[in-house]
This record gives structure tokens, sequence and C-alpha cells, in this order.
């Protein structure tokens, strides 16, 4: 391990592409706080920083695992870059989900769901949809079940993540997204919504 902090960026993501896990281990711990302050800059909201900056990590896990990275300039361009647009995204979601126009026809601006007390059709629903969730998630493998309780439910970072189950950063964000694929899959095959 201390062999590889002596080596370039370039020649990190050459070694993590060739399956030395550790190699991606020390990208991230050389660019997670530069990374980092940059998103929470940006958003100003703690939990919403963390979920940008996981997302940012599997993307580039992803790109590089599936022979995509191309060196275009510096790795930590390339890191903010994605950063960079996953906060876009974020906020372009954040205003449709929170944009009704008074001036459609028909438009209640004050008839909308959000603003309902729950009826009891909803509580049966939000009730099947957890019932389902909790089956989705008791389905998946173990290490995977285990990653996705510590950090939905016991709202752990990957770091505690990685040191509580004694794998690494790396090991621990891929068998969480291999815990997603497996969910949408899962819930796929058998026709379940997750969403009212």
């Amino acid at each position: 391990m201390e062999q590889l902090t002596k080596l370039s960026d370039r020649e990190l993501v050459a070694a993590y592409a060739n399956d030395n896990n550790d190699a991606f281990d020390v990208l991230l711990e050389r660019h997670q706080n530069k990374v980092y302050s940059y998103i929470l800059h940006i958003v100003k909201n703690k939990d919403v920083a963390d979920d940008i900056f996981q997302e940012t990590f599997v993307k580039a896990i992803m790109t590089i695992k599936q022979g995509r990275y191309t060196e275009h300039g510096k790795f930590s361009g390339w890191l903010t870059r994605i950063a960079h647009n996953l906060i876009i995204d974020f906020f372009r979601q954040e205003k449709i989900e929170n944009s009704v126009s008074a001036d459609e026809e028909g438009a209640d601006v004050l008839n909308r769901r959000d603003l309902c007390e729950g009826n009891v059709e909803d509580a049966l629903i939000s009730s099947q949809i957890d019932e389902d969730l909790r089956r989705i998630v008791m389905a998946l493998p173990d290490p995977q079940r285990e990653v996705l309780v510590m950090r939905f439910y016991r709202n752990m970072s990957f770091k505690e993540i990685a040191e509580a189950t004694s794998v690494s950063i790396n090991t621990a964000l891929g068998r969480m997204r291999y815990a997603i694929m497996n969910m949408r899959r899962i819930a796929a095959e058998n026709h379940i919504a997750l969403a009212i």
C-alpha cells in the first residue's frame, strides 16, 4: 500500500483498471477532501453532499472498470466534473419536483398530494411498499444487505462501513452499487412499484 502512494494518479487508475483495488483506495484518500468540499460548498446540505460525493465515486469506479476512462487532463479535474454534473442533475430534479404553475388551465396549486394529510389508501400503499422493500432487502446477498442497512438505516458513511466490515472503501461502494442494481432487478422481475 505504501508503494502505491508514490504512484501518480494515472498509474493508480491503470493499476485499479487491472484489478488492484488498493489503488482506488489511494485515489479516494488523495482526492476525497477536495471533491467533498467542492460539493458541500455548492449544495450547502451535508446529507445531499454525502449522497452526491458517494455517487461521484461510484460513477468513477464504473467508468474505470468498464474501460471508458480516458485521460483528458488531471484525474482530480475529471472527478470534479463528475461531481459538478451530478450537482446540476440534483438541482434540475429539485426544480422539477418543486415547480407548479398556477397559470396552467385546471392547475390548482393548493390541491397537491404533498400538501394533503394522508388517507387510508395512502397508508395502505405505503405499508405495502415498506413490506415489499423489506422482502427485497432480505433477498439480497448478505454482504450487499449489510452495506445497504448500514448506509440507509444506520446512516453510516462508506468509510465507517468499510471499517466496520473490514473491507476497503472501494469494496463497500461496490457492494452498495450491486445491492441497488439487484433491488431494481428484483422489483422489475416481480412487478413491484416502490413509490406511490
